[in-house]
């Protein structure tokens, strides 16, 4: 049986890492942590905060996905769309989730990713 997400996949470019550090660390507030050896050696950079995990891959021919993303639940979705707004990032609200308010950003390299919390 599935128990749980282990981890979310996204691709990029060749060389983007240190862009993607910049947003992922700096600007959504996740830890890096340390690709296995054998993986490292294939560039790409992986995340975490709490038990999410995302990890970016290099993609040859790389092109953002148009619709596939992560959603990402996320406590005071306006304090973290501010902190996201004052570090450069765009921020795209989107009412039609019943029950939540939730935004879209989009990484450097072009990933989509949605935002939202439950409205209680």
């Amino acid at each position: 049986m599935i128990a749980a997400v282990d981890h979310v996949q996204l691709a990029a470019p060749e060389g983007s890492e240190d862009a993607l550090r910049t947003y992922y660390a700096d600007t959504l507030g996740m830890t890096e942590i340390p690709k296995p050896p054998a993986l490292a050696a294939r560039g790409g950079c992986w995340f975490q905060t709490g038990p999410v995990q995302l990890h970016l891959g290099i993609e040859q021919d790389f092109r953002p996905a148009k619709k596939a993303h992560p959603a990402l639940r996320v406590t005071d979705i306006e304090a973290y769309a501010a902190r996201l707004r004052e570090r450069g990032a765009e921020v795209h609200w989107d009412g039609d989730l019943p029950g939540h308010r939730r935004f879209y950003s989009h990484d450097p390299v072009g990933n989509r990713l949605e935002f939202l919390e439950p409205v209680e």
